[in-house]
């Protein structure tokens, strides 16, 4: 009987027994590439499971379900619920997980899902399993393992479950791959201050530098908490890496989040902005750190800046972020980000200019000094930037000329030797 993940008596939580097992059968794949094989083979467990709960439901045929066709795909779209073609149906695969093709099978699968599901889904999953490199014994081992747990029926859902499993994945995959990881992820423990700070209850949020979406998933996660309305927000976003792009659209895909406005162009959102014309009442991001290879030589005109005057440095795109960040911000718009502490003091190039601009200006809200050792990535040590176009939004004080300090680098807690909480 498959289970619904709880915590083990044991020291290891459910999220950790299964990494374990996953990174066991990785072998001598790069977790850069492994990292699609596993979470694909997740969603693609989770919207089965969703699928076959709905399909027992419409073959019993009793209640709301009288009447109702098994393999109608209306049947399915009138619950949200992705439409699974039977060679793409879990038991089908894990009957076939011995195969010495099971990975030309599991691409297939992908395709007809995608095929099935195209306005949601087209180009997005991985079809990677029938690659020679990949250990057809391994693939079908995986395939066992995840199919040992529940993911997509109710259950699971007001669980979690697949949240919880799909997050520690792209953590431990962030770990594992080292300065690469951090591109698309960023600790669950610095979104959630962003975003419990900022209260994205409704409006646009954006993320010009989305990774693998972690920052809409806490905002929904925000809205649900706060017994909110899902659809009173509206999520955009843009990615420069095609793969890292295709695992937000799966993340948000997984948790029902409408991903149609994130984009991916390989120039990225300083030279192809896919938004140009978006004014966010929400923008929350974390850019890549001091980057020197931004484009910012060709760009010394551009409208985003906040005056001709202050341009941002070629050699570093911290405040070319703030600046786009602001561009963005509809006239009662806030901003929360992440940038290193260089950004509070650096003078290189105007930096110093630029920042004395952002206070005078009145847009800087907020800044707080974060731990050290919060990254898997680097070990720069970062703060969180907050700037707003209305310094009232939170609707209950004017804060006009007014900049709050936090100093949290004390707080926190130590996870492992390498890594604070």
């Amino acid at each position: 009987m498959a289970e619904v993940a709880t915590k083990q008596n044991n020291s290891d939580s459910f999220e950790q027994k299964l990494w374990k097992t996953a990174d066991k059968l990785r072998k001598n794949i790069d977790a850069a590439e492994y990292k699609h094989t596993v979470l694909g083979l997740i969603f693609l467990k989770y919207i089965s499971d969703a699928f076959q709960e709905l399909h027992n439901k419409l073959i019993a045929g009793e209640g709301d379900y009288e009447g109702g066709n098994p393999e109608d795909r209306d049947e399915y779209s009138a619950e949200n619920v992705f439409f699974v073609p039977v060679e793409a149906r879990w038991g089908y695969l894990q009957a076939q997980a011995k195969q010495p093709d099971i990975g030309k099978t599991v691409d297939l699968a992908m395709g007809a899902i995608e095929q099935e599901n195209s306005k949601r889904l087209k180009g997005i999953l991985p079809k990677v399993y029938g690659q020679q490199k990949l250990d057809q014994k391994s693939l079908g081992g995986l395939i066992d393992l995840i199919g040992s747990i529940t993911l997509g029926n109710a259950e699971a859902q007001s669980q979690d479950v697949l949240g919880r499993v799909y997050e520690y994945f792209l953590g431990q995959f962030a770990l594992a791959e080292g300065k690469k990881g951090g591109q698309f992820y960023t600790p669950e423990s610095i979104v959630k201050v962003l975003v419990e700070m900022l209260e994205p209850y409704n409006g646009r949020v954006f993320d010009p530098c989305c990774g693998s979406g972690g920052m809409f998933v806490q905002s929904e996660k925000f809205v649900k908490n706060h017994q909110g309305r899902l659809d009173d927000i509206s999520i955009y976003g843009q990615e420069s890496n095609e793969t890292t792009y295709k695992l937000c659209r799966m993340n948000l895909a997984i948790r029902g989040i409408d991903g149609s406005n994130i984009k991916w162009n390989p120039e990225g959102s300083f030279l192809n902005d896919a938004h140009k014309d978006l004014k966010a009442d929400f923008v929350i991001a974390n850019p890549p750190f001091n980057d020197s290879d931004w484009g910012g030589d060709l760009l010394r005109n551009d409208g985003r800046w906040l005056d001709k005057d202050l341009v941002p440095p070629v050699g570093n795109a911290n405040f070319a972020w703030a600046s786009h960040f602001i561009y963005h911000l509809a006239p009662t718009g806030s901003a929360g980000f992440v940038l290193s502490n260089g950004s509070l003091s650096s003078n290189t190039s105007g930096e110093g200019d630029i920042r004395k601009a952002l206070v005078l200006k009145d847009f800087v809200d907020c800044i707080v000094m974060l731990p050290t050792q919060l990254f898997y990535n680097t070990g720069i040590p970062a703060c969180l930037w907050f700037l707003s176009r209305y310094k009232n939004g939170n609707k209950n004080r004017d804060r006009h000329g007014e900049v709050l300090f936090i100093d949290a680098s004390e707080l926190g807690y130590m996870v492992n030797r390498a890594l604070h909480n």
